[in-house]
């Protein structure tokens, strides 16, 4: 079997700091930035703030003619349609449910797609890393990107599940303080297993540094 050259292959740190730099920029900023303008400000600002900073990060990679981040786009696009039920509804409530919502879609979609030749982390993992056909192709890997997505299913399944007791048992402020620390310390976890299987599998192929 045909290994990437060496110098092909990144460090296990640069890989680590690219994962962490997509999870900054689409995942962390926007939820900073929606709880700051929520406690310093109102709603409004809040999701102004949240979705400017998806748009913004979208368009410099437009403009500087990077690699779109398929998780900048997903969380763009769900902060749109949140954001635009919010100001249809005037309420903030269905705000909150739809990522509820949207979380057990997507974790539907997740399991679904373990029944297809590229389940969802498949289709993501070029965020992470330089994947290309013959790398995907391998037997390991396709085993391990079907493990994540099913570790990733079911997390974010237990995400919707806890966020909706959230949602239900707590004021607006409480639950978005919450939501965060219990979601980030979720996520924090998954991020931690699935670094540490990917760096298993990618030494043994042969795709990560050893220096």
């Amino acid at each position: 079997m045909q290994r990437v050259r060496p110098h092909e292959s990144p460090s296990l740190k640069r890989v680590v700091g690219h994962l962490s730099l997509n999870l900054l920029n689409a995942i962390v900023a926007p939820a900073a930035l929606f709880y700051v303008c929520l406690v310093t400000l109102n709603i409004s600002w809040a999701l102004g703030a949240a979705l400017a900073w998806c748009y913004l990060g979208m368009a410099w990679r437009a403009l500087t003619k990077r690699r779109m981040s398929g998780l900048l786009l997903l969380t763009g696009l769900a902060l749109t349609a949140r954001t635009a039920v919010a100001y249809a509804t005037g309420g903030t409530f269905f705000y909150f449910l739809q990522p509820i919502l949207s979380d057990t879609v997507l974790a539907t979609v997740f399991f679904l797609s373990l029944a297809t030749a590229r389940p969802i982390v498949a289709r993501l993992a070029g965020d992470f890393y330089p994947m290309n056909a013959d790398i995907a192709a391998r037997p390991r890997i396709r085993t391990l990107l079907w493990r994540l997505t099913l570790l990733w299913a079911t997390v974010i399944l237990a995400k919707a599940a806890i966020t909706f007791w959230l949602l239900q048992s707590h004021s607006l402020v409480t639950f978005v303080v919450l939501k965060s620390v219990v979601l980030i310390t979720m996520t924090a976890t998954a991020v931690t297993v699935t670094v540490w299987t990917a760096a298993r599998v990618a030494r043994s192929e042969g795709l990560l540094h050893t220096a």
